[in-house]
Order: structure tokens, then sequence, then C-alpha cells
């Protein structure tokens, strides 16, 4: 089990109120998607590619609000193996952050079964939130162990739509932001079906597609933003980050 690291947050005037958004800091797709706000569940879909943004997230949650993050800890659940470190420390690097303490804010939790998944969050999420005070939540690839034909159709979206529901509800209830990535699987009719569960139940959607030549994000639903797509860059260095700020 990893140590909680107590994360030390910066010294803010008590007269402003600093705002609770977790912005990306990339301009195009700032324009289309400012910022991802408490309370929202997320469901982000599509190319791979998406899997270099959750690093980021889980980078720019860090930082402090006044530069567009939460000044929080990160509890990432992960469904599928996709936690990379590369890419999270060479983010942090980017950032001008110290890689080594960027990860010790960040808990990780692996799941290999379907049972284990749907304990860590219905049984475990909300005790794990307040022990390391996040405002954050990410669950990684969270349909791809639902996918095991040993369990029947219908059970298995029983319960993956009991989990969905109680994510939904619990982002709101305790106003943090809950990222949910859905990887690509085969296109079988269990991984649409729980595609089709995903995306209803998420109040905010971010579709990635990627050809030789292009990338692009694409804002699918969300409460009050106005959806359309943007040009998502592969990386950002960090002179585009100093520069943004």
């Amino acid at each position: 089990m990893m140590t909680q690291n107590l994360l030390i947050k910066p010294t803010i005037i008590a007269t402003q109120q600093q705002p609770t958004c977790l912005t990306l800091n990339m301009p195009d797709v700032d324009q289309l998607f400012p910022c991802f706000k408490p309370g929202d569940f997320v469901a982000l879909y599509g190319s791979p590619s998406l899997i270099s943004l959750v690093a980021r997230v889980c980078v720019r949650a860090q930082i402090p609000t006044q530069f567009g993050g939460l000044s929080s800890n990160i509890v990432f659940i992960d469904g599928g193996n996709t936690f990379r470190l590369y890419k999270t420390t060479r983010i942090a690097q980017l950032h001008g952050l110290n890689p080594h303490k960027v990860l010790e804010h960040i808990f990780v939790s692996r799941a290999f079964t379907a049972y284990q998944l749907t304990s860590l969050i219905m049984e475990k999420l909300e005790e794990t939130v307040k022990k390391y005070n996040a405002k954050i939540v990410v669950i990684s690839d969270i349909a791809g162990l639902f996918l095991d034909e040993d369990h029947s159709e219908e059970e298995t979206q029983k319960v993956y739509s009991q989990v969905l529901n109680y994510l939904a509800s619990f982002a709101k209830k305790h106003q943090i932001i809950l990222i949910t990535t859905y990887l690509p699987h085969n296109n079988t009719k269990r991984s649409a079906k729980l595609k089709e569960t995903t995306l209803a139940k998420a109040n905010v959607v971010l579709s990635f597609s990627k050809t030789l030549y292009t990338s692009e994000i694409e804002l699918e639903k969300h409460p009050t933003y106005i959806l359309g797509v943007a040009d998502y860059p592969t990386d950002m260095t960090l002179i585009d980050f100093m520069d943004n700020q």
C-alpha cells in the first residue's frame, strides 16, 4: 500500500476566490473545452492517445489553482494496466515539476477482475478519496474487465449499470471530478452495449480520433459548453506551457 504524502498547498490571499476548475492548457483544446469542473462525471473514449491526456490530467491536477490546477492528490483506479510511468514523468518534467514528487501524489489501485474493480469503486472509493483528500478520481479502462465472456451478458450489464450510477452520484455528491476512460476493444455486441451505457451515464463526453497525420478531440456531450471539434496536440513543450501562464 502506498503511503499518503501531504500535498503542500500554495499560500492564497483569503479575499481571493480561486477557481476549482482543471484546465488542460492546450490553446486549441481550451477554446473548445475550457476545463473540467467539480461534479463532472467524464467519459473519454476513442484512440489510445487518450492515455496521454489522462497522464496530463494527473500532473496538472497537482499544480496550484491559480495556474488551472486543483492542488490535489489523485486517486487512480487502473482497470487495464494503463498507468504509464514514463508518460507521467515526462509531462511532469515539461511542466517544470519534480517527477518523483508528482508520482507520490498519484495513488494507484489496480484491478484484475470485474469483481475487484466493482469492489474498489462501490466499497472503497469514498474511504480512499477522504483518506487522500483527492479532488479528482481517474478510472482507467472502466469496461475492459467486464468484457469477460465467463459472465452472462445480462448480469454484466446489470452490475456495470449499477457501477456507473454510483459513480455519477458520487461525483455530484462529493463535488469531485471523476474521469473514466473507455479504451478500444473488440467490436462485440457486449462491448457496444457497455460503451453505449457509459456514454449515456456520463454528463461530459470527449472522444479522440487519430490518423497518420492528425489527432482530434471532440466534445460530444456537456451540460453547458458548445459542442465541437479541436486539433489535439501530441505533446507540448515546457516553453509552450510557460508562455500560456
